[in-house]
């Protein structure tokens, strides 16, 4: 089962320029089985949720992007933001409090510089420090695809997972129609609702899925 785990509508996230129902549409387009609402530090209301699954006929979950000391962090199970979640050990209690699973975004970012990551010595250097950064302990699963970063970018997300000995997830980030399509996870299991997303990801049944080829092409036909 398909799903784009991280992605992002206006104007509950100002940075984006993409509509809930322009979303949701597109995902279902893309080919996508369920697409993922995170926003910036805020959660969609469950019932607003439903109704753009049953408008669309696409599974449709809620999330969150949360701005933390140790970079984003893409949580899942829980339903409002808090003050205090910026603190990555605060987040880690509600999370735990409240059966939600933490996953870290984009991590390549402020811990992957790509001119000096170039150099193998100056790559391998900057590994080892993200490894060594207890706060990515934390969590439960890391972001090894994501559709906005550059292939240097999610192959250092990608070693930082192993690394740290977590699954791995993918998705697209979309803040324009054109990202959507270009990251996804795909689950073992068929995922239904939000529970079953959460066990699924606890359980580690998925694996980041890069679709920019198929993306690439579906455009190449439309044109």
């Amino acid at each position: 089962m398909l799903i784009d785990l991280h992605a992002h509508t206006y104007p509950k996230s100002d940075d984006s320029f993409v509509s809930a129902d322009e979303l949701v549409d597109a995902a279902r387009q893309c080919g996508m089985d369920g697409i993922c609402l995170t926003e910036h530090d805020d959660f969609w209301p469950w019932a607003a949720a439903q109704e753009l699954s049953r408008r669309h006929g696409i599974l449709v979950l809620p999330g969150a992007e949360i701005n933390t000391d140790a970079g984003h962090v893409l949580v899942f199970g829980l339903d409002e933001y808090k003050f205090g979640m910026h603190k990555p050990g605060f987040l880690r209690e509600e999370a735990d409090r409240h059966g939600a699973v933490l996953v870290a975004a984009h991590p390549y970012r402020r811990r992957f510089l790509a001119d000096p990551g170039q150099d193998p010595a100056a790559r391998s250097e900057m590994l080892k420090r993200a490894l060594d950064d207890e706060m990515l302990r934390l969590f439960d699963a890391v972001e090894s695809r994501n559709g906005r970063g550059k292939d240097s970018e999610n192959l250092f997300s990608d070693d930082l997972r192993e690394g740290l000995r977590l699954p791995g997830t993918g998705g697209s980030d979309t803040h324009y129609l054109r990202q959507m399509g270009t990251a996804a996870t795909l689950f073992e299991r068929r995922v239904t609702s939000l529970d079953d997303l959460v066990v699924e990801l606890k359980a580690g049944r998925m694996r980041a899925v890069d679709l920019t080829a198929a993306a690439q092409e579906s455009k190449g036909r439309a044109g």
